[in-house]
């Protein structure tokens, strides 16, 4: 997280339809920054990451109508009790992130897919406890 600025700034602000036509000048760039990660399949996995999450968008008409059909456009609530009972994946996680390696993607397992799932709305994790919980 701490380097979050580096990789915003070093990934064009993470517009896909720039990083998407990064070539090997590019990486060979990338792999001189210090600020971020220097893996050079990470790099060539954030390339083709980018181009398929447009094609996807072309596919779908959004990554947002790809991703939400997996729930029927309706998050899921969960009720634990601890933090300790949110799982790192699910069944769902696993299934999403088998397709989008389908899809091409790269870098791109079940824990990471839980995650996003969580940031973006799809799954409600607050536990009962939080102020969040019924919202």
């Amino acid at each position: 997280m701490h380097k979050r600025e580096a990789f915003r700034e070093a990934f064009d602000r993470f517009d896909c339809r720039k990083v998407a036509l990064y070539d090997e000048t590019k990486i060979e760039d990338l792999m001189k920054n210090e600020k971020i990660i220097r893996n050079r399949l990470k790099i060539k996995s954030a390339i083709i990451n980018a181009q398929q999450f447009i094609n996807i968008q072309k596919e779908y008409g959004s990554f947002d109508s790809f991703i939400w059909s997996y729930v029927d456009n309706k998050p899921i609530e969960n009720h634990f009790d601890t933090e300790g009972d949110i799982p790192a994946r699910t069944a769902l996680s696993d299934k999403i992130s088998k397709d989008l390696k389908k899809h091409g993607f790269k870098f791109i397992g079940s824990t990471i897919i839980y995650a996003y799932m969580q940031a973006i709305g799809i799954v409600n994790d607050h536990v009962k406890s939080c102020h969040l919980y019924k919202a």
